[in-house]
């Protein structure tokens, strides 16, 4: 009985300091009221000889009117950054720890197997990949089987040695029906959502596979 009567008490205490403080915070409809009294005030004790002259009385209303406006644009910002803040959070635990596939010509390599697939038109009937690290040297190559879904690489190298890990290489993929070449497509990497972060306005997703990438680049796929 006593642990909630101590509750009640801190609860009115604190729901009196909330209105206390909410009414020494003049509004600024109350301010503007304020200001008309004194400008009143002003008028009533001017110096008969030495009337206020109109011109100050409109530049002191055109300022405090443009910084009514500029509180309230600062208010209407702050709901601005509330709202997309709240969006942002509401984005990020739809996807985090989803599978995806991000579009990315350059692939890290960790030791574990990449997993790709591949966005091929249907006039294409062939596909071959090609690998290249850093120095832009073609390390692996190998004809794709378009029927498959997913396709892999494990590091294997045309040397015979493994891929060194922890870098970067460059994943091309040739595609062509019959001998017509048509182009070179990237790699739609699988992957799963480890972070989401607004950069600069743009929604960004990190991955496991240390890949980042706009969320236009990115795309959901079934959990297996």
């Amino acid at each position: 009985m006593s642990t909630v009567t101590s509750a009640t008490n801190t609860q009115t205490n604190t729901t009196a300091q909330q209105q206390t403080a909410q009414l020494s915070q003049p509004q600024m409809g109350e301010e503007f009221d304020n200001f008309l009294k004194l400008l009143t005030a002003q008028l009533r004790n001017q110096d008969p000889l030495s009337p206020l002259d109109s011109t100050q009385f409109v530049e002191q209303l055109a300022t405090f009117s443009s910084l009514e406006q500029q509180v309230r644009g600062n208010a209407s910002l702050e709901s601005m950054a509330s709202m997309i803040g709240d969006i942002h959070a509401m984005f990020a635990s739809e996807w985090i720890g989803k599978s995806v596939t991000v579009e990315s010509s350059w692939v890290p390599y960790s030791g574990q197997s990449v997993d790709f697939m591949v966005n091929a038109p249907d006039a294409a009937d062939k596909a071959i990949l090609n690998i290249k690290d850093s120095a832009g040297e073609t390390i692996w190559t190998k004809a794709l089987d378009l029927s498959d879904d997913t396709h892999s690489w494990n590091g294997q190298t045309l040397s015979g040695d493994e891929a060194q890990t922890d870098q970067i290489f460059e994943f091309g993929i040739d595609l062509y029906s019959g001998t017509n070449f048509l182009g070179t497509a990237a790699p739609q990497v699988k992957t799963t959502v480890t972070n989401v972060a607004n950069e600069n306005g743009t929604m960004r997703v990190g991955t496991s596979s240390n890949l980042s990438a706009s969320v236009d680049k990115v795309s959901k796929i079934d959990d297996e």
